[in-house]
């Protein structure tokens, strides 16, 4: 269903939908999961979106991010109003930081797993107009609830549109199948039904 294709001068996964354009969509996973990524560009276009995976470079990730951006605006593939943005893990924190960072194009942020790295500056995300949606494992240890709680009310203190959701059982990559040992098929579901209603609902 996708291809391998140029992002500038890196590399990135795209997936569209069988007839027609839509929505945009970047996939942003961690390192050394461009299978996941591939694989949730090509759910999300069953699902009527058109995704792209960027490969993203150590020393060069924000240029990459543009680079999909700039890719995605007027590819013919793309209909809707803005871009939106999956992150998993780490890609969770970089979704935030582009969406604080571009926030004329990017739409809405789905964030899987992962929080905002510690940084000598905390984000502003006073710039963020991006509506936010999160997804985390009540058992992931990297993102414990206390801390998910932290992000809701920093993002809600900040005047974002922000809802987040915690799934009993769970932990870090419990939507990704293609690790066995942490993919919770229920938690997996259950958040995805929920991902689409909120794209679809953001992003036109």
């Amino acid at each position: 269903m996708g291809e391998t294709i140029a992002v500038a001068d890196s590399s990135g996964y795209l997936a569209t939908p069988e007839k027609g354009a839509g929505p945009a969509l970047i996939v942003i996973t961690e390192p050394g999961r461009a299978e996941h990524g591939q694989r949730v560009c090509d759910l999300l276009a069953t699902e009527g979106f058109t995704a792209l995976a960027p490969e993203l470079r150590n020393g060069e990730t924000a240029g990459d991010l543009a680079a999909a951006i700039e890719l995605l605006k007027p590819h013919p593939a793309v209909r809707g109003q803005g871009i939106g943005v999956i992150g998993f893990s780490t890609g969770s924190g970089l979704a935030l930081w582009l969406a604080a960072h571009r926030p004329d194009d990017v739409a809405a942020v789905a964030a899987y797993y992962g929080v905002v790295p510690d940084t000598p500056e905390p984000p502003d995300w006073s710039r963020l107009t991006a509506a936010v949606q999160g997804h985390y494992g009540e058992a992931d240890p990297a993102a414990p609830p206390e801390a998910v709680a932290e992000l809701e009310s920093a993002l809600g203190g900040a005047g974002v549109t922000v809802e987040m959701f915690t799934y009993p059982g769970a932990g870090a990559g419990f939507f990704d199948d293609t690790q066995p040992d942490a993919h919770v098929e229920d938690a997996a579901r259950q958040a995805w039904i929920r991902t689409l209603e909120f794209l679809r609902k953001h992003l036109g």
